[in-house]
């Protein structure tokens, strides 16, 4: 049954785009993240490179009564489509499409993960705002600028820049202070001092994120064999302790491969919202025909990329894969997708925002 009070909280620029006899819940971040802030329950993001995740992901927040969102990031899903073939508008539109099918009536938000900027380069800062404007056009209500891979300054000049836009029509924000690295690379975890003068910073400039995501030894992608997992929740704890009372919360990247045991730890840590990404593409992958596979693979080996990049060449391939197989990715991304939320203590998320959203 659609919650009426939400869906009257949905934002006219997205009601437009839905129609109105659209019962697709889909609402502004800012909204979502303001009203769980104190609670402890964190809001899964998913990167579903591959779509046939996303019906299974509906269905178990559906039957779970849960808040879910739904994600890509610039290398996923910029303008030319990243390495998934996904633009902003195709992502947002296959979103739609399937909460359409499926009847999907939970609230839920469509975040742009990563929007990165890795140096202070006119072309990189103009591909992120470019990529910016057309997420707000395609119809995104969450946005997080990536800029950690520069220094303090830079880093707070140019999320700041990016972030203008997104402020001042008042979508969901997220930031990040200290690089996030990928599985097999080592980093630097978050100090205090780090995150909490970057967030001042940002204040002093007039943004007000609602998330940030710190580098606190989690890794994107899969964990190498032997690679131990080491996410440090007493540094992620004093940085909530640290940042909290700007009504700022922790965005948790790189959570694939992370015990379930950890990650139900989580929200005492003041992270409210959980990144799921290369999850959804080790289902898919598992579950594709083994002939079109095994051609991803070889072209992976043979172009000397990472087995993510096949991705977009093959996107017709897999988006046409027979009926069994589609079911299979389905059934697990499911089951798997009810374990996550159990986990983040977000089970009834949405009954406890059509409560207490607005107040």
């Amino acid at each position: 049954m659609a919650y009426l009070k939400l869906l009257e909280r949905r934002p006219d620029s997205i009601k437009a785009k839905l129609g109105a006899k659209s019962k697709v819940c889909l609402l502004n971040g800012r909204d979502i993240f303001h009203t769980v802030r104190d609670h402890q329950m964190i809001m899964m993001a998913c990167n579903t490179r591959i779509k046939h995740a996303i019906p299974g992901i509906m269905k178990a927040a559906q039957e779970l009564d849960a808040i879910v969102g739904f994600e890509l990031a610039k290398s996923e899903g910029n303008i030319d489509g990243g390495y998934t073939g996904m633009t902003p508008r195709i992502f947002f539109e296959t979103l739609i499409d399937y909460a359409e099918q499926t009847g999907f009536e939970m609230p839920f938000y469509i975040h742009g993960d990563h929007i990165t900027v890795k140096n202070t380069s006119n072309d990189e800062i103009k591909a992120g705002k470019v990529l910016v404007a057309e997420e707000l056009k395609a119809g995104y209500t969450s946005f997080a600028i990536d800029a950690s891979f520069n220094e303090h300054d830079d880093n707070v000049h140019i999320t700041s820049m990016l972030a203008k836009p997104i402020v001042e029509a008042g979508w969901g924000l997220e930031v990040e202070v200290g690089e996030i690295k990928s599985a097999g690379q080592t980093a630097e975890i978050t100090t205090v001092e780090e995150a909490t003068s970057f967030i001042s910073a940002l204040l002093d400039n007039g943004i007000h994120p609602n998330l940030l995501a710190i580098n606190n030894g989690s890794k994107h992608g899969n964990y190498l064999e032997g690679e131990k997992i080491n996410i440090d929740l007493n540094r992620t704890g004093e940085i909530y302790q640290a940042i909290k009372k700007h009504d700022i919360r922790i965005a948790q990247h790189g959570i694939t491969g992370t015990p379930l045991n950890i990650v139900g730890k989580f929200a005492e840590y003041g992270i409210r919202k959980g990144n799921v990404g290369t999850h959804w593409q080790n289902i898919a992958h598992k579950h594709l025909p083994a002939d079109l596979m095994s051609r991803m693979k070889q072209w992976a080996k043979t172009e000397g990329k990472n087995i993510k990049m096949a991705t977009k060449p093959f996107k017709k391939e897999i988006d046409d894969i027979p009926s069994e197989n589609v079911k299979s990715i389905i059934d697990e991304s499911y089951r798997t997708a009810c374990d996550f939320i159990r986990a983040f203590r977000a089970e009834g998320s949405a009954s406890f925002l059509n409560e207490h959203i607005g107040g």
